[in-house]
């Protein structure tokens, strides 16, 4: 596969995964210093590993994910998050299993982090449920 291809290929899939409003906010914000980089992410993450037939998209965002909290890279971890919420069909349950899976493999400081993250992304877009003490003392 050539340059252009796995460009457009990735262009795509990076779309697809992270959404038309982050990949085009991406492109904007390109510098000289940066849009070869976006340049090689996109032929390379998301058109040459995003693309490959061996893991279901589904599969690659939990490996992201999981890895994103072992890394503590919470900025990428949020929006990998809101991502899956948004477009990739992983629940909120669903992240809450692998921040618990995560706990055991990355470490409970890790998994507690990642929690506090998911809390503050489910806040800021309206999604967070009150918590269990507050919802008793309403009784």
């Amino acid at each position: 596969m050539d340059d252009r291809t796995r460009r457009k290929r990735g262009e795509a899939v990076r779309r697809e995964i992270l959404g038309d409003a982050h990949v085009d906010r991406a492109r904007t914000e390109a510098s000289d210093l940066t849009a070869e980089f976006q340049d090689l992410i996109t032929r390379y993450a998301w058109g040459e590993i995003w693309t490959r037939p061996g893991l279901d998209q589904r599969s690659r965002r939990i490996l992201v994910l999981g890895t994103l909290i072992a890394l503590g890279r919470w900025e990428e971890f949020r929006m990998h998050a809101r991502a899956a919420l948004d477009q990739g069909g992983i629940s909120r349950a669903t992240l809450k299993e692998i921040l618990l899976q995560q706990a055991v493999y990355c470490g409970v400081p890790a998994a507690n982090a990642a929690f506090g993250q998911l809390r503050e992304l489910l806040a800021s877009e309206g999604g967070e449920e009150r918590p269990k003490a507050a919802r008793r003392s309403r009784k």
